[in-house]
Order: structure tokens, then sequence, then C-alpha cells
């Protein structure tokens, strides 16, 4: 049989129907495509998909297991390297990363990477597979790791494998991070996936606890201290929004991303009045911005009612910085794209509510910094568009709380820590960083990658620190 150059179709709701709803969009594999799709690996002599792999999955040798119907031997290769594989398998943006080299995207499509670790991971959580257990000596070390995100998930992860007592510190009500607060449940399911992967590290012995505020409940000078931790690892994120400063921004009506999506995915607005957590979006929306984020929000807000929805952004499709599949979906759901546009001012009504957005259109010049064609304004082309809602998606900063109460932890210009790229060490001795508060905001599996290295360098640093006092 000639090998297939097309990768398997994901199932997926119709349009018409997810707009409405808050399931899952994407339905995943079934046993016999994902077979079909485990199939079309060429099981290269040496492999360029792990490449990459932020966190070195050693992706020939599962899709072998799933070829084999081993799916059981599959989420155990997956998890030697990756604590979150059901996370994954939805969000990572494979088609930049494992797939991107997979030899036969030469010729045709990659294999679906993602998808087949989804395929091997859901099957897991539905056949309520734990990790196996690895339980800390009664002396072990104690590391700290502040955050529950993917950075902090995956660096308490691999520190609990290797016999270290590990406690998460979660400023908020639910562990998870971005993976609770910022991702749809369309996207990922917070009771089916994300709860179920919390779970499983929870079974590896790492503690949590939620409600609780690093730099406002201890210090990291107090956890090194009275505390009794030998290390810490600091996993905050990214979860400053960021804003355009034009004139409206403060009206009723003009919500953050980050306000927005927490609300919803977190607070459960969604399921109001079942949770007490109402979110207003009216007829129209507008959201500024062109990531995941700002596809999230404008989806979110059409399934919270909204009649119209649009993404403004000030470039062309081709810069769009989201996933090609989230902006394919977006637009199946009829998001109105109004692209090479820029908002200038957001108008209020006599109450102070959002009554219109003023826009200005935009053309592309030369290149930026950052490689793509600069936006300029064209002069003498603006516009109001009529909205209810405005939502801003322009990115993230770092949350300044840590830097303000740890003397001595150094931070870059835009106020990030500053981290050792492949081992995460801080200015502060046994302080380690990882993921968005170290980078930016950036992916979840570039994240997860930052919290491995971290977890080896902090397994080395304390190895060192207890033959010192040996």
């Amino acid at each position: 049989m000639a090998l297939s150059l097309k990768k398997h179709p994901m199932p997926v709701q119709a349009p018409e129907v997810r707009a409405h709803n808050f399931e899952e969009v994407a339905l995943g594999y079934d046993e016999e495509t994902a077979v079909a799709e485990a199939e079309r690996c060429l099981h290269c002599k040496v492999p360029q998909c792990r490449r990459g792999c932020p966190v070195s999955v050693d992706i020939p040798a599962f899709i072998a297991k799933i070829k084999e119907r081993d799916y059981d031997g599959a989420i155990e290769k997956i998890k030697e390297t990756n604590s979150l594989p059901a996370v994954c398998g939805r969000v990572c943006p494979q088609e930049n990363q494992c797939e991107k080299y997979c030899i036969l995207g030469k010729k045709g499509e990659p294999v679906g990477i993602g998808r087949l670790e989804r395929f091997a991971a859901d099957r897991a959580l539905a056949k309520e597979m734990p990790d196996a257990p690895f339980a800390a000596a009664p002396d072990a070390q104690r590391v700290a790791v502040i955050g529950s995100g993917p950075s902090g998930l995956s660096c308490a992860g691999d520190l609990a494998k290797r016999g270290y007592k590990v406690t998460i510190f979660e400023a908020l009500h639910k562990a998870g991070g971005v993976l609770s607060y910022g991702i749809p449940e369309f996207r990922l399911p917070k009771d089916k996936v994300v709860q179920k992967e919390i779970e499983n590290l929870e079974k590896l012995g790492v503690t949590i606890e939620t409600d609780a505020v690093a730099g406002r409940l201890y210090t990291v000078d107090e956890l090194l201290g009275e505390e009794g931790f030998d290390a810490v690892f600091i996993g905050t994120g990214a979860g400053l929004p960021r804003f355009q400063n034009i004139p409206g921004e403060s009206l009723s009506g003009v919500y953050s991303a980050n306000e927005f999506l927490t609300r919803c995915n977190l607070m459960k607005a969604y399921r109001f009045p079942d949770y007490a957590t109402p979110l207003k979006v009216g007829k129209t929306a507008a959201i500024i911005g062109g990531g995941n984020v700002a596809m999230d929000a404008a989806r979110t807000a059409l399934r919270l009612g909204a009649e119209h929805v649009y993404i403004v952004y000030r470039r062309s499709e081709a810069e769009l910085p989201a996933r090609a599949e989230e902006v394919e979906h977006a637009k199946e759901e009829g998001i109105d794209f109004r692209l090479l546009t820029n908002p200038v001012a957001i108008e209020g009504d006599e109450n102070g509510w959002v009554k219109a957005m003023r826009c200005i259109r935009m053309e592309l010049g030369e290149p930026d910094a950052s490689g793509r064609r600069r936006p300029i304004p064209v002069e003498g082309s603006e516009f109001s568009l009529a909205v209810d809602t405005v939502i801003v998606a322009i990115g993230t900063g770092p949350n300044p709380i840590i830097a303000q109460t740890t003397p001595g932890l150094a931070l870059t210009k835009r106020g990030n820590i500053a981290a050792d790229e492949e081992t995460g060490a801080t200015s502060k001795p046994g302080v380690f960083a990882g993921g968005d508060i170290v980078t930016g905001a950036a992916t979840v599996i570039l994240a997860m990658g930052a919290g491995r290295k971290a977890a080896a360098a902090i397994d080395a640093y304390l190895k060192e620190k207890k033959a010192e006092r040996d």
C-alpha cells in the first residue's frame, strides 16, 4: 500500500454547533485512525523530529508502540520526559516544533505527532493509569516550586521522580496556571485533562498548596530559611496584562484578555448562574491582537452570546502569530477578521460604557527588529466600529511581586528574572527560574522544557550541597 502523504484529519465538531457550546472542538483519533497515522512514520535512522521537541520525547519510539497497538507502552515512553502529554497533545504548536522536522513533510504533510500523543495520553487518562510512584525518603531534600503552570508542574514532576520532596505554592484557588485560567474549555478541558494530569503528579508525591501567594505568604528567602526548603524554583509565568495606552481603555466593557479568560475559564462564567461569575459581552465584541490568546478570547466571546466578533490586527494574515489551526477554526465559526487595522481610541456613551472603537487602516513597510514588516498608518483612513465590548490581547508581562520581595534577584531590562538558559540558575544561590517569567510569554511546551532543565540543575545543585554537608 502506498504511503499517504496527507495526515489523517482530526475529527471536529461542526462549526455551526460548536460556536454555541464549550465542548471540546477537536474530538481526537479513534484507535484505527491512530494506528493508520502511526504507520505513516518512516522511522528514520536519524530521526529529526526530536530536534524540535523542547522536552525531548522519544517520538519514533512512542509512535512505534502505537503502530504495534501497545498503547500502555506508548504513554510510558512519552512520560519518560513529558509530565503533561494530554495537555501538550492539544495545545503545543507541533507544526513549528517536532512536526516541522519530520522528513515526510518535505513531500507531503508530516506525521500527526501531536495527535498521536493526545491519543496515547487520553487512553491512559481514561484507564486512570497513574505514573509509577516514586516515594521520597523521610530525609529527602525539599524543593519549593512557586507557580503551578507548565514550567512549575514539569519541574515538580521531574524532581519528585528523582526522590525529592516537592511542594508547589499556587496563588490561585486551582492549580494549573495558564492551563486553568488562560486556555478555554473548548481547547483544553479542565476536569477531563488538566486536573487529571495534576492528580497524577500528586500521586508521585508532589504537594500542592493553593491560595498561597509567594511573596506575601512566604518570601523566597523565608522559604529557604525558616521554612526549611533546600532550593526554590520560580515559575510564576507572565500574567500581567499589557494595554495600548489609547484613550478610552478605562471605560466599562474594556477587558484585558487575562481578566476575560480567567473569569470564563477559572471562575466558570460560561456556566453562569450555576457559578456566581457573570461576564457581559453584549452583541458586538472586538478583540485587539492576533495571537492564540486573541483567538481564544474571540471564540469565547462568540460562545458567550456575542452576535458579531471582530479580530482587529495591525498586520496582515501572513504575520498572524496564532496557530494556523486556531485561525482556521475561528474563521469557520464566523469570526470577522479586520486585518491591517489598528485601534486609536475607544469611545463611550454617557454612562461610561463602550459604544465604538476608532481604528485606522495600516500598510506594511520594511521589516522591523522582529523580522516582520512594520505596520504604518494610512493617513486619512480612520473609521469607526460599533462595539459593546473590547478585549485587549496584545501580550503580557511578568508579575513583579517576586522581584519586589526578593533582594538580590537580578532582572532583565523587561523586568523578567535573569536566569541561565540551560540551568535556570538565577543570581541567588539555590534559586532557579524558568518559563514565561524568564522568557516572556511563550508556549506551554517551551515552559515545560525550561522546567525540566531546571529540575536537572536543581538535582545537581542539591547533590553537591549534600556531599559538602556529608
